[in-house]
């Protein structure tokens, strides 16, 4: 699929087809590794100038808004994907997929109906992908809602044991807790083991001599028991800290532990429902907002070539897809192509444009990218 195509009209003296043929055959000539399509934009109802010309103060900002949640969707059902370990094949819309779509593009008469003035299409269009991107910001925080908590529970089982929790590492039999003895965790350096089993029976009295056991060990640290006296246990904290060992305070408890337990699986299979469902509704979502956008831009290529080209319309729309060693040739061919009267337009245009006191309207008149052709001429980046 190529990712980045120009949609570009030509002005008709005589016969479309002639000129398409022409186009055809020039292209295939000198550039035969760029795929060229008719781009079928049919009669829209053009109403006044005026209102043409105020039409194009807002196409191309409505255009970055309309292409940019196009991307926005895709880049989530990337990243959803990739989640997911799965491969979604390609995208589509309407069955299609998005570069066979573009090329193949038809006007959807009953969703945008050829009779309605364009600023009630543009407008449609850009309300419709509004709705469409807040439902997704909606969708998207919930789902990272979900993804966050799960991350604080992996990052309390995986981190460091400075940080985590340990109640996975602790088994019944490691703890010792009746009216007179206590077990307490401790969490020491990985270079200060020796230490702490050459120390811990005399941090304060009443240890368990030879009651430390290590239970678990990282990259940074160990996890040790210790068994004391009740009436001593905040005596021994106090000691241990002055030496450098964390006494993590623990109760064990098995009722706690599979309250954990129940709550990561919840957590996790609430991840998997939300990411299933937001995939799928990214999915339908994008066919929808490319979709609009296609007949966006063919809009925005209609309304350009009325103000380049005059009425009645009469003008040759495609889109191709060059590649970057092309991209001049084709642009000479197409240039060769246009009519002269449109290049004395184009230097008029571009001399008030190096002023600054070209509009917005008129602007679009130079050319849909900013670059001053003879043509009308945008691109359309679909990554």
């Amino acid at each position: 699929m190529a990712s980045r195509y120009w949609a570009v009209s030509l002005p008709v003296n005589n016969s479309a087809s002639q000129l398409w043929t022409q186009l055809q055959q020039r292209i295939s000539s000198h550039s035969f590794d760029t795929p060229l399509y008719r781009f079928n934009i049919p009669n829209l109802r053009v109403g006044t100038l005026d209102s043409l010309l105020s039409l194009t103060d807002d196409l191309t900002k409505s255009n970055n808004f309309v292409e940019a949640v196009t991307h926005k969707i895709r880049r989530q059902i990337e990243e959803l994907e990739r989640a997911a370990g799965v491969d979604g094949g390609g995208l589509t819309v309407d069955g299609v997929p998005v570069d066979s779509y573009l090329t193949k593009f038809v006007w959807d008469e009953a969703k945008y109906p050829t009779m309605s003035p364009l600023k009630e299409i543009v407008d449609g269009i850009h309300t419709q992908v509004a709705k469409i991107e807040d439902d997704l910001k909606v969708r998207v925080a919930e789902y990272n809602n979900i993804r966050s908590q799960l991350n604080a529970i992996n990052r309390k089982q995986t981190g460091s044991l400075a940080v985590r929790d340990v109640s996975n590492l602790v088994k019944p039999e490691d703890i010792i807790n009746s009216d007179h003895l206590t077990t307490l965790l401790a969490i020491v350096s990985k270079y200060s083991q020796k230490d702490w089993l050459s120390s811990y029976e005399t941090l304060t009295s009443y240890v368990v001599p030879r009651s430390s056991k290590k239970l678990y060990e990282d990259n940074e640290y160990a996890l040790y028991t210790v068994t004391l006296f009740n009436r001593v246990a905040d005596n021994f904290r106090t000691s241990a800290r002055e030496k450098g060992f964390q006494i993590r305070d623990f109760e064990y408890s098995p009722e706690a532990h599979e309250n954990r337990k129940q709550e990561l699986d919840k957590l996790m299979q609430d991840q998997e429902r939300l990411r299933t469902s937001l995939l799928q509704w990214c999915y339908t979502s994008y066919g929808e907002v490319f979709s609009s956008w296609m007949h966006f831009c063919a809009v925005r290529l209609f309304a350009e070539s009325i103000l380049r080209y005059g009425l009645p319309p009469s003008f040759l729309a495609c889109v191709l897809a060059p590649a970057a060693k092309s991209e001049k040739k084709i642009r000479s061919i197409i240039e060769e192509l246009s009519d002269s009267t449109n290049r004395q337009v184009l230097l008029f245009l571009a001399y008030w444009k190096a002023e600054d006191e070209v509009g917005a309207g008129m602007a679009g008149l130079a050319g849909g990218d900013g670059d001053a052709h003879p043509y009308v001429s945008f691109t359309i980046n679909l990554v």
